[in-house]
């Protein structure tokens, strides 16, 4: 999953610097709720490597004054999105955050988290097809296996909860949960390791 989706096709040493910009979960919690009038509610809280900073600190190429600075600029870069709702350094690259958005999937068309540039998950609508999909971010397998060799690599669960009509997904499991409200299910996505499916769903919404 959770490093999570760059929609073009790079050479590997081009695609091997945008992802030592990039953000990427570790372990985390997910939780999306998203209903057939396209009103949505998104949840995160886990540990987010950032790449570069990472792999600095493990080939000791920055210092403790370097590291205290970087870290303060990825704070401010998280804090300026009031959906940020806490961020705490931990250690060697790796930040808690917690995260919480919701809003209007047929208004805004897009929901980005972290941000488009910095894509980890995401939603997006379709007015044409009446489709909202939801996917994350796509890494191939040379990337994944060099992060993994690196010494970093993701595991957690997204749970996405919805009462509208899923036209394809390819969850782990799915069972009703009417507990939400009717024709409401609940499809979650087990992530082992950085080889496990990118998450992806559609709903048609009309």
């Amino acid at each position: 999953m959770p490093t999570m989706k760059r929609r073009c096709r790079l050479p590997l040493i081009a695609l091997l610097l945008v992802l030592a910009r990039c953000y990427m979960p570790v372990r985390f919690a997910a939780e999306m709720d998203i209903n057939r009038a396209g009103y949505y509610q998104f949840f995160f809280d886990g540990y987010i490597a950032k790449v570069q900073l990472y792999q600095d600190l493990r080939e000791t190429k920055i210092g403790r004054e370097e590291e205290k600075e970087q870290v303060e600029l990825i704070r401010a870069d998280f804090e300026r999105d009031p959906a940020t709702k806490a961020f705490e350094y931990f250690k060697q690259g790796h930040f808690r955050v917690n995260y919480e958005r919701s809003g209007d999937l047929l208004k805004a068309r897009t929901m980005t988290f972290f941000r488009r540039n910095e894509y980890i998950l995401g939603l997006s609508y379709n007015k044409d097809t009446g489709q909202i999909s939801m996917l994350g971010k796509s890494l191939n397998r040379d990337i994944k296996d060099r992060l993994r060799q690196g010494g970093l690599d993701t595991s957690g669960e997204l749970r996405l909860f919805t009462d509208a009509r899923v036209v394809s997904h390819n969850a782990t499991t799915v069972k009703p949960f009417p507990s939400k409200g009717p024709n409401y299910k609940l499809y979650t996505w087990k992530i082992a390791n950085l080889l496990a499916p990118t998450p992806a769903l559609k709903i048609q919404i009309r």
